[in-house]
């Protein structure tokens, strides 16, 4: 990318937040679905399942939600402890209505974006942005299970 070329910033918060506003004005409940491997990510470890954890989102299941372009946080309780919970942006894969299943994977950052990876992150063996899209299966399908 040339100097030239402005940097934006990642697309990720602004989906997300759309996104939960859409399934709050639906009057569904938003939970996301997060990689409770990468750093930064701060959960009680019992609800963690298979390195991902799903988190319900919703004002009335939270106190003090905060969802800017660094993160998702709020202090929510477990088993009837409170926990304060950070999730950085990069680790929030997806965003679902739980009464539906509706909703959607985010997709990764565009390289050359802010928090997106740089054109000098790009291994020389990596696909370039011509090269065709890559194959299903890189993010978790969404299921409801009732």
């Amino acid at each position: 990318m040339s100097e030239a070329t402005p940097r934006m910033t990642s697309h990720r918060p602004y989906l997300l937040r759309a996104l939960v506003e859409w399934i709050n004005d639906n009057g569904m409940t938003p939970h996301i679905l997060v990689d409770a491997g990468l750093s930064g990510v701060r959960v009680p470890p019992s609800a963690i399942k298979d390195g991902k954890v799903v988190l319900n989102i919703a004002e009335r299941a939270v106190v003090h939600l905060q969802v800017d372009n660094d993160g998702v946080s709020f202090t929510a309780r477990f088993g009837g402890v409170s926990y304060p919970v950070q999730v950085p942006i990069s680790a929030v894969l997806a965003v679902y209505a739980r009464e539906t299943g509706q909703g959607m994977a985010l997709p990764d950052d565009i390289p050359g974006t802010a928090g997106g990876p740089s054109d000098e992150d790009t291994p020389p063996d990596s696909p370039g942005p011509d090269s065709p899209a890559p194959t299903p299966g890189k993010r978790p399908f969404l299921r409801v299970v009732k």
